[in-house]
């Protein structure tokens, strides 16, 4: 279980408000936070990996204090972390970075495995290099074999749809669908997208640096989509 305690965030040169007094409790299998650009989503999501400390507040995962930990010492407690724009390593073979993630030597058929999982033929991508070889979707997926093969308890995805094409989504969501059935841990993702908000266990909206509602996908989708339209429309209208 993940705790957020009267967490903020403020820009020290310019003394803007990113994030004001959030508090929070994450213990479901799939949570989705979601909310318009710029209130403050990723801010929220890189401060639980660690890789941004909060101004004020406190973190706790299981409850242990976290707060004080960096980005290193979080992935070794449990906590992974997926960006909008996987790396590439140069050098770097796709069996590799999933042996690295595993924290173990593992054999090319658990490797293999791990890639099978995520919709990728293992005999084309196995010896790989992380380079510009590889698509935005291919990306995403290997990132996400290396997830399923560290078996963190806590991940976070930061927009795993960003810079993929249809074909890659639509494969994207199935690979979402199909973790949510085997982890034993918990899954935040970052997401606008309705496809990944439909098959969340709680729903989280940030906007203005604040956390304006919270409740399961049944409670809170309804009106996003609502919001999402009558804001469509509003435009249509000005346009016209």
């Amino acid at each position: 279980m993940l705790e957020l305690r009267n967490i903020s965030y403020q820009v020290e040169d310019n003394q803007l408000d990113i994030l004001k007094n959030i508090n929070l409790t994450i213990d479901e299998r799939f949570v989705a936070i979601t909310g318009p650009n710029g209130g403050g989503k990723s801010t929220l999501a890189k401060i639980i990996a660690g890789i941004v400390s909060p101004t004020s507040g406190q973190i706790l995962l299981d409850g242990e204090d976290i707060t004080n930990c960096n980005i290193t010492e979080r992935a070794k407690k449990g906590i992974g972390y997926a960006f909008q724009q996987p790396v590439k390593f140069k050098g770097i073979t796709v069996r590799d970075l999933i042996t690295l993630a595993s924290g173990k030597q593992i054999g090319i058929t658990e490797a293999c495995n791990y890639l099978a999982e995520v919709g990728l033929c293992a005999k084309d991508y196995i010896n790989r290099e992380v380079n510009d070889s590889l698509s935005g979707g291919e990306l995403k997926r290997i990132e996400i074999a290396m997830t399923i093969a560290r078996g963190a308890k806590f991940t976070i995805f930061d927009e795993p749809e960003a810079g993929i094409d249809l074909w890659s989504f639509n494969n994207l969501i199935q690979v979402f669908e199909d973790m949510y059935q085997k982890i034993n841990g918990s899954i935040l993702i970052i997401s606008h997208q309705e496809r990944i908000l439909n098959i969340a266990d709680k729903i989280i909206v940030v906007a203005d640096g604040r956390i304006t509602q919270t409740g399961t996908r049944e409670e809170v989708l309804p009106g996003l989509l609502n919001t999402s339209s009558a804001a469509c429309k509003t435009l249509m209208e000005k346009l016209v």
